[in-house]
This record gives structure tokens, C-alpha cells and sequence, in this order.
């Protein structure tokens, strides 16, 4: 995948990452660092959300691996740019 490709597939994902984040109020990051720390385990009683919960840790998995991607295949920008 070139740089092209993975910033589209990115944008993709974010647009789909915002509509979890506007349904539940919280950033996909905060989302993701409580559900790895085991916070959420009251919503697994509910059908719909463990559902949602199941897509939104994939999708930002997903995004998380493709930024890394970006970052290996793109240099970094001077912090000091004149």
C-alpha cells in the first residue's frame, strides 16, 4: 500500500470512527484505552452496544496499524521549519 492509498483508507476509517464517537460521546482513543483496561465490562450485557463496541475497537485497530504504516513509509517533518 503506497502513502496515497493509506491516507485515503485513514480518512476512511476516521469518518467511520466519528460516527461511534458522536453516538457515544467519547474520542475514539478514550474509548479504546477503557475498553482495554476492562472499564466497559458493564455494556456487555447489551446486544447492540457489545456489537458497536466489537466494530469500534476494530475500525480503530485498524486506523492505529495504518498510521504506523504511514509513519514508516513517510519522513519526518522538521519541528523547527523556518
Amino acid at each position: 500500500m503506497n502513502v496515497y492509498e493509506l491516507v485515503l483508507e485513514m480518512k476512511l476509517l476516521e469518518r467511520r470512527l466519528t460516527l461511534y464517537e458522536e453516538k457515544y460521546g467519547v474520542l475514539s482513543e478514550d474509548f479504546y484505552a477503557a475498553l482495554m483496561a476492562g472499564e466497559l465490562s458493564e455494556y456487555d450485557e447489551y446486544d447492540e452496544t457489545r456489537a458497536d463496541f466489537s466494530r469500534w475497537k476494530g475500525i480503530y485497530e485498524v486506523w492505529l496499524r495504518r498510521g504506523q504504516a504511514h509513519n514508516q513509509l513517510t519522513p519526518p517533518i522538521a519541528s523547527d521549519v523556518d
